[in-house]
């Protein structure tokens, strides 16, 4: 089992998440964040005064998988959260991590079974 967390732009949510179920990956938590990375946020004019935005506004993916289900998420978020056509700086990242266990609190379920 495994743990795969993306950072990626919220304008590609819909993407990803119509890329994930082509994959039949139907479960997934959305969470909104907030992150720079190499762009080092962005610059911005209010009332004519310009200022700097350190911040940027992301979306968090958090999608538990069976080891079968890694490699078609990993490629369904990228498919579905790059820029065209070779991608840009911002488009985000993939990390996968190793999960030890996994409890279905309706029925006490444990491992593949509760994902």
């Amino acid at each position: 089992m495994k743990l795969i967390i993306a950072i990626i732009q919220p304008s590609k949510l819909e993407a990803v998440k119509e890329a994930l179920t082509q994959v039949d990956v139907h479960r997934l938590t959305v969470l909104d964040c907030q992150g720079f990375g190499r762009q080092k946020g962005q610059t911005g004019n209010y009332r004519g005064t310009e200022f700097s935005v350190n911040l940027l506004r992301k979306v968090q993916l958090q999608i538990a998988v069976n080891e079968d289900f890694v490699n078609p998420t990993i490629e369904a978020i990228l498919q579905g959260g790059r820029s065209e056509p070779s991608g840009e700086i911002g488009d985000g990242k993939i990390f996968v991590l190793p999960m030890d266990d996994c409890i279905r609190i309706r029925t006490g379920e444990t491992g593949n079974e509760a994902i």
